[in-house]
């Protein structure tokens, strides 16, 4: 099986029967995009909302903003139909608890809004999501089939 590993601050794209995964998704989200009819698929590890808040924003990868575009983009060179994709979204914890609600530190729940955000924006819909709680998770996910497997640090594996 021909594996394709996103690392942080990164995507990437293929068809089936390549698959995607990334590991260490604690704040981050990672974002599944999918034709289900050209089977082809994308992979966006995202660290944070929005590159128009950042000083360097060059790594399209890194922001929710840009990297929902910039996998669009580079589906649609390998023959998916952007009216015919859809999303499954992970990650987005809350890893350290801190003193206050600051919103600044809640970088795991700003990151998990500003992807429902530009993904409502490009009219995709959202399948499934394992957001939120306080652990990190690996993602591997199959543009075959759609199907989206997490492992948990101690919450189990499960395939949405």
């Amino acid at each position: 099986m021909d594996v394709i590993k996103v690392g942080m601050a990164d995507l990437a794209v293929c068809k089936a029967p390549q698959r995607l995964m990334t590991t260490g998704l604690g704040s981050c989200v990672g974002i599944c995009l999918y034709d289900p009819i050209t089977r082809v698929g994308g992979l966006a590890h995202i660290m944070l909302p929005d590159s128009t808040q950042a000083r360097n924003n060059q790594n399209k990868a890194k922001y929710a903003d840009t990297a929902i575009i910039e996998t669009l983009e580079n589906m649609i060179t390998l023959s998916a139909e952007k009216n015919r994709i859809v999303a499954k979204i992970a990650g987005g914890a809350q890893m350290f608890n801190f003193i206050g609600t600051s919103s600044i530190m809640r970088i795991g729940e700003r990151n998990v809004e500003a992807v429902k955000k530009h993904l409502k924006m490009h009219k995709i819909p959202i399948l499934a999501e394992d957001t939120g709680g306080n652990f990190g998770r690996t993602i591997n996910f199959n543009p075959d089939n759609g199907e989206l497997h997490i492992k948990t640090i101690n919450q189990g594996e499960k395939i949405v």
